[in-house]
């Protein structure tokens, strides 16, 4: 978390709930996230992760409860205004047009309307920094399924982009890892991390949840589109917890004195 990101609220949800073609998605879920926050969600396959992004994203409407943006209700932000300070990554991203790599980058600074130059220099930002500079003039449709990954990250870091400061902007990635390698992760990882830093705040869903006790400052559980826990991840990751969520026995570690827990299932943990 980044210094002074308690001093504000850039997101507020407060017993929200969805329920979008008349079927309950989400129900009554409450948190504040300050700016320079990096909170992971965590559940099994179906709890609600990524509605809860949809739902923060806009895409989704809100069926009751709040859900404020740095202050205000989401709905009162225009879809560009909502687009200049939330960029969304979901779990698959279509894009079936021959565009370059640095096209993509550059889709991402539509909303800003901020010129030529700064538009290409934060695209090349943020294309720097999921290593993906080098394959500017290749087509996107001829990438590998993680160069395809990073090139949609490079495109939501350009959208999040701003001189300075990030606080208010929040960043939003559904299983930003799934397709990177370990070093590639790494990198990414680090790069959600400096955002973080300049105080955008970070939501993101990892399903390996040692990952995310790792990188994440918050930890929110769902299941079945309610939320069941909520803190730091030595707080949340607990035995009970992970026995009655994700119906495994595990043995919890901890690399160092009151360092984040490590998850071993009790199978593993015997061999």
């Amino acid at each position: 978390m980044s210094a002074g990101a308690g001093d504000a609220i850039a997101l507020r949800l407060d017993t929200a709930s969805a329920a979008p073609w008349g079927r309950p998605l989400l129900q009554t879920i409450s948190m504040a996230l300050s700016p320079g926050t990096v909170l992971a969600l965590a559940g099994p396959n179906g709890a609600g992760k990524s509605s809860l992004l949809q739902l923060i994203a806009g895409d989704i409407p809100l069926a009751g409860g709040r859900l404020e943006l740095n202050g205000k209700p989401l709905r009162a932000w225009s879809h560009t205004e909502r687009a200049q300070q939330i960029a969304y990554l979901p779990q698959m991203s279509l894009l079936n047009f021959p565009y370059t790599v640095r096209e993509v980058a550059l889709l991402g600074r539509i909303p800003h309307n901020s010129g030529a130059a700064r538009d290409t220099r934060f695209a090349e930002q943020a294309m720097r920094a999921t290593d993906t500079l080098t394959l500017g003039e290749r087509l996107y449709t001829r990438l590998s399924g993680g160069e395809k990954q990073r090139t949609q990250l490079a495109r939501v870091f350009a959208q999040i982009e701003d001189e300075g400061s990030l606080a208010g902007k929040v960043l939003l990635l559904d299983e930003p890892t799934s397709a990177l390698d370990l070093a590639h992760q790494e990198q990414i990882l680090s790069a959600v991390h400096a955002l973080a830093d300049r105080g955008c705040a970070v939501i993101l869903v990892i399903h390996d949840l040692n990952l995310a006790a790792r990188v994440a400052d918050q930890l929110l559980v769902l299941d079945a589109g309610r939320q069941i826990a909520l803190g730091t991840p030595s707080d949340v990751l607990t035995v009970e917890l992970l026995r009655a969520v994700f119906h495994v026995d595990v043995t919890l570690f901890h690399a160092a004195p009151g360092g984040v827990p490590v998850i071993m299932p009790n199978d593993r943990a015997r061999a």
